[in-house]
């Protein structure tokens, strides 16, 4: 698979460079005042400076699997002691579960351990963990 590239709005830099860097240990690339690239697990996520944004407290959601999902979200996915290591990490750390780590879909197909939480400017993130990535586009 080919690495992604993903670009995301950020109201405060250095908030977002404590959460990306010192919360998630994101390794820091190249940057400037404006900008911070992080290597997020071999992807290119890219935080840019916006200082109109504002951090909205409502976000919209999708209802699955009884909880209501964060829209928009992204994350990455990965085995099951790396998302075990990321989930226990976060907990360690006290970051604040928009859902906690559970096994959704569990005995069924396509079952995945998840996590949603947001960053300090509210971007959604989801982290996904599966036993066997065949079963990544189960039906």
């Amino acid at each position: 698979m080919r690495p992604f590239h993903l670009a995301i709005p950020v109201h405060d830099i250095h908030l977002a460079r404590e959460f990306y860097r010192q919360v998630l240990g994101f390794e820091e690339g190249r940057s400037s005042d404006h900008w911070i690239d992080y290597n997020c697990y071999g992807h290119q996520l890219v935080v840019h400076l916006d200082e109109t944004m504002k951090v909205e407290s409502e976000k919209a959601t999708n209802a699955v699997d009884g909880h209501d999902v964060p829209v928009p979200h992204f994350g990455v996915i990965l085995d099951m002691p790396n998302w075990q290591a990321l989930a226990d990490k976060l907990k360690e750390k006290s970051v604040q579960f928009v859902i906690e780590p559970y096994i959704r879909f569990k005995g069924k197909p396509g079952e995945q351990a998840t996590m949603f939480f947001y960053d300090p400017s509210g971007n959604a993130l989801e982290f996904k963990g599966f036993k066997d990535l065949s079963g990544l586009f189960e039906k």
